[in-house]
This record gives structure tokens, sequence and C-alpha cells, in this order.
């Protein structure tokens, strides 16, 4: 049988403001409208954040991800991917709130603390649909993206022990890799385990194909065959690595999270387009996108039925 390709879409995330982009889903009628479409465009995994309705600023409310998660779940079977990593901007509390008591088939993990530098953004736009905006992406010149081991840990026993949820472990750098190989060693996590090499954020590894190679033989030699892999490239470097990946045997992440162009200077319409995009690069090389369905069997879900909402 020929590999099949996870392809993820990362629909929102909490990087980009509504002043970059009018077509940025922030709320939740966007959210689950741009999840639907790019489930419906061959999406196999969809990750999710919330933001508030109001403002669009990056919300760890349980309240406003009930507004959407049931919509997706039941107009869709792709497999959803809550956020644990929420904004650098929150405690870990908040950000692990939500996901707790919701129990997803799966969740991001980020695997160690990081700058998380998105001030220079800033720099690129003048005016601003909200005041929160420009003063949050100056924030980030001075904070520390806190995921600790005691933070890490509390996330496997709260969602992995107690809920059931797969991880995608988000590493922004070899050293994040390292930590996934330890706690794999001491059968804390189980294989296959789910690898985002997270590439371009600045504070982290640079999107590159030298860095992207560092990655993989890094997770080769200390998980052989243990791991799967995906990739997520921020900015322009998205749809290259994204392939890259896939052609050196991983999966691929697209989505408004990660990239708000769809080419050079030009804005993506929606997280759909970005999906048709990468699905069609890939089919035309000869790859097959794989199912929700066999996406779970391949990352080993506990399945739709089983969630909390």
């Amino acid at each position: 049988m020929p590999r099949k390709i996870i392809l993820t879409c990362a629909v929102t995330g909490s990087i980009h403001t509504p002043s970059m982009s009018p077509y940025l889903p922030v709320t939740p009628d966007e959210i689950a409208t741009s999840a639907i479409e790019a489930a419906e465009a061959g999406a196999s995994v969809l990750h999710l954040h919330a933001r508030d309705p109001e403002n669009g600023k990056p919300s760890s409310d349980i309240e406003v991800f009930r507004q959407f998660l049931p919509r997706i779940k039941d107009e869709t079977d792709a497999v959803i991917n809550l956020t644990t990593g929420g904004s650098s901007q929150m405690t870990v509390e908040q950000r692990l709130s939500a996901p707790a008591e919701l129990a997803p088939e799966m969740c991001s993990l980020n695997m160690g603390s990081i700058n998380f530098g998105l001030f220079p953004m800033k720099d690129r736009y003048t005016d601003w649909k909200h005041d929160w905006e420009e003063p949050f992406l100056e924030n980030t010149r001075d904070v520390v993206f806190k995921n600790t081991f005691r933070d890490i840990e509390a996330v496997f026993s709260m969602l992995g022990d107690a809920g059931g949820a797969k991880f995608e472990f988000e590493c922004y750098d070899v050293g994040h890799i390292q930590s996934v190989a330890f706690y794999l060693k001491q059968n804390r996590i189980k294989a296959p385990v789910f690898l985002q090499f997270v590439m371009g954020v600045l504070g982290g590894i640079d999107a590159s194909p030298q860095s992207l190679m560092m990655m993989k033989e890094t997770a080769d030699r200390l998980l052989g065959d243990q791991y799967k892999f995906s990739v997520l490239a921020a900015g322009r470097q998205q749809m290259t690595l994204g392939t890259m990946a896939v052609i050196l045997g991983g999966n691929v992440r697209v989505g408004l999270e990660d990239s708000l162009m769809i080419g050079r200077g030009e804005l993506a319409v929606s997280n759909a387009q970005q999906v048709i995009k990468i699905r069609t690069v890939l089919e035309e090389l000869g790859y097959e996108i794989a199912t929700p369905d066999e996406a779970r069997e391949m990352l080993q879900l506990k399945g739709a039925d089983k969630v909390g909402f």
C-alpha cells in the first residue's frame, strides 16, 4: 500500500492579528466555517485555537471553544486537535483549562520553553483594528514561552492519562526532540510518537532545508522507527518545506496560523485555499492524502466518539 500523508490545517492560531488579514477567522462562526471548508478540501486533521469574538484576541475561554467545536464535529469527520499552547502570553493554567475538560482525540504539546518573538511583525503595519494588537506583538520582546518539564508532565497527566488524548509534540528546535526521546525512554509516552517540526519562529530553529535535515537526522538517531513527523514552516517557506517534509517521509501542516499567504505578495482567502494548494502539489508528485479515519489508525487515536464535546 502506498504511504498516506497526514495533512493538518491550523485554522487561526494565536500569532497573527486581525489587522494582518481580513481572511483570518476570528469569531466562532468564522472558525467553524473555515475549519469545515478545510476538511472538505482534504485536511485530515484540524488544529484549533479560540479567539475573543469581539476583538480577535487569543482566548482560553472554554465557552468560546464550545461555540465552534460541536459544529465542526457534526459537519466533518476530521480529527480535531486542540491547542495546549494557546498563546505565549497565557499562563499554563489558562492554556490547559479548555482541553482538559473537552478531552480531545489529539492535542498539541510544546516540548520546551523558548523565546517566541513576534515583535518584528508590528513594523509591517500601521493601521490597527484593535488596541491590543500592537502591544501584544511588542510584549513578545520580553516573554519566555514557558513549557517546563513540570508543565509537560501536567499535560501528560491531565490529557493523556485522564483524557486518552494523543499528542502532537511541537518541536521548535533539536533540543525538544531530546525531551521527547527522554519521555519515550521513561515509558511516559508510547510509540508511535508524532512530532511537529515548528520552523521559522524567532527564538526557534529557522525555516530552511538545512535545518529540516538536521531535525530529521536528530529524530532518526534518537527515535529510530518509533516516530512519525510533520513540518510546519512559518511564512513564505510553508509550501516549500512542507513538500520537502513529505518527500523525506513525513507529513505536512498548512493553515492561516502559520502563514497568511498563498503566494508572493498575495493573501490566502481561506484555509481551504492553502489545503488545496499543498494537496495538489503532493498529488501531482504521486502522494495520497490520508482520510481522517486513516489518520486515526496511523496515530492510534481513541476516536471522535470519545471526546468531551
